[in-house]
């Protein structure tokens, strides 16, 4: 007989493999929405859209916000505005690794700052067109500069996974000694395996003692696995944006970030999950970008159940198709009507139009529907009452 909490909780056996002997340890988030979210193709918010982002982004538990100063004169009074409002949230003014963008940071009196330079050879010698020696120098002066006036500074190493392994370390150890706070490690054309991920941040980890972010991009699809890689490999920070908007194809979703945290990480934050999807329609309602379909978590699929085989599941255990419950991250389940359904579905169907409900009648209701041959016709909330009815009606009737 199993263990009473595995009877308890029907994850219990798939936790067990993804467990490691190493205690679950605080994994941060960095949300960047504000940054690198308007980054993507189409997207610019307002000073007021900008505050009411912070506002939620902090109230939902992220550590870190990051925006940047530099690009306009609205982006550094949303800055010095968001600074003002005293969330918990650390405020990161992201400025390139030049001494006038430090000084805009320190204009807005921003506390944290983050600068990056590109260091791979291509970003060198065809996007800066200066030598390795030039970008050691200026990375160590930037820190030097900027922690002179106190603030607490990230250095992103851009283009960290195409860059020679044994500069990049001496980058790293440089801005170590120099006084920088945190360093990011980039995936910045989204080139990584998660198993090259893990060995890009291993490399630096072996060398640096202070904390490590890893900034990593959807470029082939791989920008959430490499991120968690990166953790594995001690990163303490994931940065995200809100439905994983950016440049490009964006990096990893807040969505999927916080809630693989929370359920398979168990790392001990104190997010609001149930705010997932007022975030996402946020930034759909500032945006018109509307999350597809099937994307996890939020998307408008994530919960729907059509076949019928999953239908009587859900009806008796939603837990039976659903790794967490849609109330835990604001969603709902929904199920969908149509020639997939089969006689438990059919039933709760019947139950809804007000219909006696038996055997005979709910095959006879599935089978009108499969003839139809209308692919799916309806989809409905699966409302507790009516869950609730389903399932009483079903236990007189016979299962599925």
């Amino acid at each position: 007989m199993a263990p009473k909490s595995a009877m308890n909780d029907p994850n219990h056996y798939a936790y067990k493999y993804n467990s490691t002997e190493e205690k679950p340890k605080r994994i941060h988030i960095l949300d960047s929405t504000l940054r690198e979210g308007e980054q993507h193709p189409g997207i610019t918010f307002t000073n007021k859209q900008r505050i009411q982002i912070a506002w939620m982004l902090d109230y939902f538990g992220v550590d870190q916000i990051e925006i940047s100063p530099i690009i306009s004169n609205d982006h550094k009074e949303a800055t010095k505005t968001i600074l003002k409002q005293g969330l918990k949230a650390d405020i990161v003014a992201h400025v390139r690794a030049l001494r006038a963008d430090v000084d805009v940071a320190i204009d807005c009196d921003a506390n944290w700052t983050a600068t990056y330079l590109g260091i791979s050879d291509i970003h060198l010698k065809d996007k800066l067109r200066i030598t390795r020696e030039d970008a050691l120098e200026r990375a160590v002066e930037t820190v030097e500069y900027t922690k002179s006036h106190g603030l607490k500074m990230r250095f992103t190493m851009e283009d960290a996974s195409r860059t020679e392994p044994q500069f990049l370390v001496k980058m790293c150890k440089a801005i170590e000694e120099a006084g920088v706070d945190r360093i990011s490690i980039t995936d910045t054309v989204g080139i990584m395996r998660p198993h090259g991920m893990y060995n890009l941040v291993k490399t630096v980890k072996d060398e640096v003692k202070i904390p490590l972010d890893v900034h990593c991009h959807n470029d082939i699809g791989f920008a959430l696995a490499n991120a968690f890689a990166g953790c594995d490999a001690g990163a303490e920070q994931i940065h995200t944006t809100i439905d994983g908007v950016g440049e490009r194809t964006g990096i990893p979703p807040l969505a999927e970030t916080a809630v693989a945290l929370t359920y398979l990480y168990k790392s001990p934050n104190n997010f609001r999950l149930d705010m997932l999807m007022d975030l996402s329609r946020l930034i759909e309602q500032y945006t018109s970008i509307k999350p597809y379909d099937s994307k996890p978590i939020v998307g408008s699929s994530a919960y729907k159940h059509k076949a019928g085989t999953h239908l009587a599941a859900i009806l008796r255990n939603p837990a039976a198709y659903e790794p967490i419950s849609p109330k835990s991250v604001g969603n709902r389940r929904r199920i969908v009507f149509g020639e997939l359904v089969g006689k438990t579905g059919a039933s709760y169907l019947m139950s809804l139009l007000g219909l006696k409900v038996d055997s005979q009648n709910a095959k006879a209701v599935a089978a009108g529907l499969k003839s139809l041959r209308m692919g799916d016709l309806l989809d409905i909330p699966l409302e507790d009452r009516f869950e609730r009815k389903i399932i009483n009606d079903s236990s007189k009737t016979g299962s599925e």
